[in-house]
């Protein structure tokens, strides 16, 4: 296997507005675009030709990674005119894929953070003589996810959608978003239209009496789709619970990248990352956030799990918590920010203008 499809066309809605000027997987992650930390474990992997199924936002990411040989890939990119869905984009770039009809091709989702063994999945596949291998997870509540009972032999034998009652949960095992395709099974994709891989492909396939077979690897994996969960992503890359070989420097408490200036007594931990330019007043505690390019903290400020946007600032004495700062957004001094909120990108607090407690 030395060949995949990365799916990066999303819109990246539930993300607003970190997706507002950034494509989902181009937002920083650990100091670089996630995307970085995917490109990164497939090269680990084995992996040297890539294709990216690109949509929203397309012309972001072939500047940034090139041809990909700075990470010793060949990057291709294919951007989608109309959104296609995660069927109908695998099927999309088709003509750009090298294997023969029974060589496995890798496909994975541009927004799961996982420490999955791909050359285990690879193998997996390659073993049992499956026409689709699944990388399936299991979670303490599926009833968000799609579910995907197995056999003893680990041979799928539903995709069941989200439940709805405590007896349709059969299993507690998930569609973690990586995949192993038969080369020859993607060209049996409908082109020309949506289609939808998890819904359509998936379970079409099974009908049919194809092979499809699931690997459970419980190691790391996290949904990036919401802010919380970005935040959270990233921490754990800087922390060393999350694995990639793309982290731009030690894992630990904090990340602070070249240029960002921190005052010495302000206290930075909990995966923290700081990015280029940014810098961090006196006296300010941020804990398992993020702080991208060009942001700044000023003094006495407390931002705990949190992303602050490129550019954006947050006044003195100003608490953040488990919110997103939009780019270039400017929150004034002393205002305190709580429990999922969203401050848009370009926005102007005053100083004093949102509490969520007294102010006694």
């Amino acid at each position: 296997m030395t060949e995949a499809i990365l799916l990066v066309g999303g819109k990246g809605t539930r993300l607003r507005p970190l997706t507002v000027n950034t494509p989902k997987p181009m937002v920083p992650a650990a100091g670089v675009p996630f995307l970085t930390h995917q490109l990164a474990r497939a090269r680990a992997a084995g992996v040297t030709h890539v294709v990216l199924a690109t949509s929203y936002l397309a012309e972001v990411f072939e500047p940034y990674f090139g041809d990909g040989s700075a990470l010793g890939l060949e990057l291709e990119y294919v951007t989608e005119e109309e959104p296609l869905g995660t069927g109908g984009a695998i099927r999309n770039v088709a003509s750009r894929l090298r294997s023969g009809p029974d060589e496995p091709v890798l496909i994975f989702n541009g927004d799961i953070l996982t420490g999955l063994d791909i050359r285990a999945l690879v193998s997996t596949h390659t073993q049992t003589g499956a026409d689709v291998s699944l990388h399936l997870t299991r979670v303490e509540d599926p009833r968000a996810f799609g579910l995907v009972p197995t056999d003893p032999s680990g041979r799928v034998t539903a995709f069941l959608e989200k439940p709805e009652t405590p007896e349709e949960i059969v299993t507690d095992q998930i569609n973690a978003g990586a995949y192993v395709f038969r080369r020859s099974l993607i060209d049996t994709i409908p082109t020309g239209r949506p289609v939808s891989v998890e819904r359509e492909t998936f379970p079409g396939l099974l009908a049919e009496g194809a092979h499809l077979q699931g690997m459970v690897d419980s190691t790391y994996w996290l949904d990036l789709g919401t802010p919380q969960a970005f935040v959270r992503g990233s921490a754990d890359l800087v922390l060393g619970r999350a694995p990639s070989p793309a982290v731009p420097g030690r894992c630990g408490d904090r990340l602070v990248l070249p240029n960002a200036r921190v005052a010495p007594d302000a206290k930075l931990t909990g995966g923290t990352v700081v990015g280029e330019g940014a810098r961090i007043g006196s006296g300010a505690r941020v804990s398992g956030s993020t702080v991208l390019a060009g942001a700044s903290i000023e003094p006495g400020a407390v931002i705990t799990d949190s992303l602050i946007g490129a550019g954006a600032r947050v006044g003195a004495r100003t608490l953040v918590s488990e919110a997103v700062i939009g780019d270039e957004a400017q929150v004034g001094s002393d205002n305190e920010l709580r429990a999922g909120i969203r401050v848009w990108c370009g926005a102007q607090l005053p100083d004093a203008s949102i509490r969520f407690s007294s102010d006694t």
